[in-house]
């Protein structure tokens, strides 16, 4: 993989605003709602990012963690997932800048984070 900076997929549950926000920062955001999957599952939800080669960022920790445990076992490879505790769209944009300014895009792949 040649891209240093990780790429993020806003899943439905994150607000559009903070993809925004992070693009005004100069990184690349995208959401559910920019790419037409609104409606589909957690599961086609990473499945997308991974087509994708983003990381996902969602508010959805328990179904995200066992879908990454899923993955895991099963040998699957993943770009990584964001789980954020639902704050304003600034405070979760404040977190994740900390983030995206430290964690390279080999670094997070199959990896779980908390912000």
């Amino acid at each position: 993989m040649n891209r240093l900076f990780i790429e993020l997929y806003l899943d439905e549950d994150v607000h559009v605003v903070i993809a925004d926000l992070l693009r005004g920062r100069g990184f690349i955001a995208t959401t559910a709602l920019d790419e037409g999957q609104l409606g589909k599952t957690d599961e086609e939800q990473l499945t997308y990012s991974i087509d994708q080669k983003k990381t996902l960022l969602t508010h959805n920790r328990q179904d995200f963690e066992a879908l990454a445990r899923k993955y895991a076992i099963a040998g699957k490879t993943h770009f990584g997932i964001i789980l954020a505790v639902r704050r304003s769209p600034y405070e979760i944009v404040r977190r994740i800048m900390r983030f995206l300014n430290h964690v390279t895009v080999d670094e997070m792949k199959n990896q779980v984070r908390y912000i």
